[in-house]
């Protein structure tokens, strides 16, 4: 599949046009650029500022899902719109509806664990371990932290998500399989 380079439309601000492009590698955002944004007088310096952030914000969220940066409100309005188009087109491009894709079986030292995710519009809509360690203390620990890592593969919309305290096999394991 490779990467995918997507460029947002161009939004008219009070400030100027901003327009970002996004490359996505793997239903995940790796990198975000402006192609267009706010230049002249103290719009140059604001963008300065502002960008790198946005950008940042944008390959960590891997959505739309950003906080606005102080004292740039018109510029982070701008870029979100243009972000959300760009991941719009994602979702276009790989399929036009949800992509349900399972990851490989990771064995730990407490059985195997299989993780599925289901994907539209370029971001984690569900994610759900379609195999857990079982039997004994395992079934307690899978029970515990298996809805959690569910909840942060969706929230984080990437395998960076922290290990469940208690469950660091099942943990580990969990984001190998969101990984793949």
């Amino acid at each position: 599949a490779g990467a995918q380079t997507l460029t947002g439309t161009a939004v008219q601000t009070d400030y100027g046009p901003v327009q970002v492009r996004i490359t996505v590698n793997g239903g995940k955002i790796t990198n975000a650029e402006t192609v267009q944004q706010p230049s002249g007088g103290r719009s140059t310096q604001i963008s300065a500022d502002a960008i790198p952030k946005l950008n940042q914000a944008a390959v960590a969220a891997g959505s739309a899902e950003i906080d606005a940066v102080s004292g740039a409100t018109y510029t982070s309005a701008g870029y979100k719109e243009s972000l959300q188009a760009a991941l719009d087109q994602a979702g276009k491009a790989q399929d036009s509806g949800a992509q349900v894709l399972t990851g490989t079986t990771v064995q730990t030292d407490y059985g195997p664990v299989q993780v599925r995710i289901t994907v539209s519009g370029g971001k984690i809509t569900n994610a759900e371990a379609i195999q857990a360690p079982s039997g004994g203390r395992s079934t307690q620990i899978t029970g515990d932290s298996v809805p959690k890592l569910n909840q942060a593969a969706v929230a984080a919309g990437s395998a960076e998500i922290d290990a469940v305290s208690g469950a660091t096999y099942t943990s580990a394991g969990y984001k190998e399989s969101l990984q793949a």
